[in-house]
């Protein structure tokens, strides 16, 4: 018959780690606020940014944009000239407007909704990046732009207290 005994952890080794988690989260409690929220508005931006640039040569929407929509990204409800138009435009006036935290919520919510339509129809093997796209997005839609935004500024959006 075995026994099973108890060795209490090495004096002072729980304390000395619970002193160290405890200055390590009031650490991160310092940086601001405002850092957290311009990131979560800028690096989900700039991926619909990058994607937008992809799609058109100057004005005009490629013809393999079209072709995309056609036959790789083919949405079930939205024919693919529309949605091909719609998607270029929404990527590139979206990431711009929550880059300057103009109509940031708005913006973080329709990206939302496009990783949610590319999630689901386009390519939905991708959920960890898009979790992480939504993530961010998830910050502005829900706690606004934070006082570095034209929102802040214009009093279109402001801060909890």
């Amino acid at each position: 018959m075995t026994h099973s005994v108890d060795t209490p952890a090495p004096h002072g080794v729980v304390p000395r780690s619970r002193k160290l988690m405890r200055r390590g989260n009031a650490l991160a409690g310092h940086i601001p606020h405002d850092l957290v929220q311009i990131a979560a508005r800028v690096f989900p931006a700039v991926v619909f940014w990058q994607s937008a640039r992809t799609k058109v040569e100057g004005f005009s929407i490629k013809d393999s944009t079209y072709f995309l929509f056609e036959h790789v990204y083919a949405l079930p409800l939205i024919p693919p000239a529309p949605a091909t138009v719609l998607a270029t435009v929404a990527e590139h006036v979206l990431p711009v407007l929550l880059v300057l935290g103009l109509f940031a919520r708005l913006s973080a919510l329709g990206l939302l909704i496009m990783t949610a339509v590319i999630q689901v129809f386009v390519f939905p093997g991708a959920w960890v990046t898009h979790g992480l796209w939504a993530a961010a997005l998830l910050v502005t839609f829900a706690q606004g732009p934070g006082r570095l935004s034209l929102d802040y500024w214009l009093r279109l959006d402001t801060p909890k207290a």
